[in-house]
């Protein structure tokens, strides 16, 4: 699998951002290590662009009529490697060149219909959601169930003037859609792939745990009555270390603080006090004095676990940095060349990916809270993954929340590469 073409660009006018990115994408499609041949396309833009989506859809349809498929969303910033635009207008594309009996795109105008009667497979999905779809939890569920592995990677849509997703495809691979031009907004898009296309996918936590994890031991929906059989409240203004005979300084306290929610049996606060990758962060929206409850932002039930965590940007950063690891490890292989040892390990930043990595793109979904503002420069937290995993093809959003698995995940970066085989 050669590489995948990107190009990513920062302009007034849409344009000239998108002449830059088209020109990026054909000078590397005309280089031996490129794909040539791509046929899907993955679109992010920022929010500034909201009003022209569909002709910039239009328009990179038209001057990349190879690309019959497209998908893609809106975020207040878009990734790049080694790059991010945050509030500036922007766009960041890829093409990926897969097997066209390999994925599908869908949409809320053409859902994927089901194996039986397509004939196709899902094993893993890119999924792009409005934040405002009523009961997307279930939805996002409901989707990871019909594939075949239950792994899904994405985020929401985080545009200020509107959640807009791209989502279009050629050669009859989606229908129903009438007149429309491949812009949508509401419900769930992307597109899902077959077994044949290999990814490796990782989620990584933005948050410190500030307590020892407690199990919940009575709920009622979205609200926490007792943790290790205690009062809810109590026990949290015990781990924060405040009193309600203080007001403002338990306030303040209560809003700094977010909880890590895990299902019982699943990956929860690590030995080493970081949060595992099945921890789902989410905010305290009221206390209950009268119940000596806390209200959060999800339902929970009893037997669920819980620690009471902070926005922690050094815990961030080693947790990326592990995760990346973590992706390297797996694909490179156990035994090499001294050779290959050393090319692989020498100029990671400014080096396209060894062979033997077998990376031929990557896309990122991040945390809108986290990038420059969160890691402490512009730019820093991609030239993690940069630094990581060489000058790899990337390409990713800032969401309203990331998608990973069958679950929406809050302050976390959802990184997935593609791979080809051994």
């Amino acid at each position: 699998m050669k590489l995948f073409p990107s190009g990513h660009a920062t302009h007034p006018q849409w344009r000239m951002a998108a002449g830059l990115v088209l020109a990026q994408l054909r000078a590397q499609m005309a280089l031996p290590d490129y794909a040539r041949a791509p046929s899907l396309g993955l679109l992010y833009i920022t929010d500034h662009y909201g009003e022209d989506a569909q002709e910039i859809l239009d328009h990179l349809g038209a001057e990349l009529p190879e690309i019959t498929d497209w998908t893609g969303t809106v975020g207040v910033g878009v990734a790049a490697n080694n790059a991010e635009y945050f509030d500036e207008p922007a766009l960041s594309v890829m093409l990926c060149e897969l097997p066209s009996d390999q994925y599908r795109v869908f949409s809320g105008v053409a859902p994927l219909a089901s194996s039986e009667m397509s004939g196709f497979a899902a094993h893993t999905a890119l999924v792009h959601a409005d934040p405002r779809t009523p009961e997307l939890g279930e939805l996002i569920a409901e989707m990871a169930d019909r594939t075949d592995t239950g792994y899904l990677f994405g985020g929401l849509s985080s545009g200020r003037v509107g959640s807009l997703q791209f989502a279009i495809g050629g050669n009859g691979n989606i229908r129903g859609h009438g007149a429309v031009g491949g812009v949508f907004s509401g419900g769930l898009s992307g597109v899902v792939f077959g077994e044949g296309v290999r990814l490796v996918s990782r989620v990584t936590q933005g948050c410190q745990p500030v307590s020892r994890e407690r199990e919940i031991t009575e709920a009622d929906g979205n609200l926490l009555l007792a943790l290790d059989g205690q009062p809810a409240l109590d026990v949290l203004l015990a781990d924060l270390r405040v009193s309600l005979d203080a007001p403002e300084q338990a306030i303040d306290a209560v809003r700094a603080t977010l909880v890590g929610l895990v299902e019982a049996g699943s990956d929860g606060v690590r030995r080493t006090g970081d949060l595992g990758a099945d921890v789902r962060v989410r905010h305290i929206i009221g206390l209950d004095p009268t119940r000596r409850g806390v209200a959060i932002a999800d339902n929970a039930e009893a037997g669920m676990r819980l620690s009471f965590c902070r926005r922690n940007a050094q815990a961030a950063r080693a947790d990326l940095m592990r995760v990346c690891a973590e992706i390297r490890e797996e694909l490179e292989p156990q035994e090499q060349t001294l050779a290959t040892a050393r090319e692989v390990a020498a100029g990671e930043a400014e080096a396209a990916p060894h062979p033997a990595r077998r990376i031929a793109g990557a896309i990122y979904v991040s945390c809108s809270g986290r990038g420059g503002p969160h890691f402490g420069a512009p730019g820093a937290e991609l030239q993690i993954v940069r630094h990581a995993l060489g000058d790899v093809p990337l390409v990713g959003f800032f969401a309203a929340g990331e998608i990973a698995r069958n679950h929406l995940y809050g302050y976390t970066g959802v990184l997935t590469v593609f791979t080809a085989g051994d």
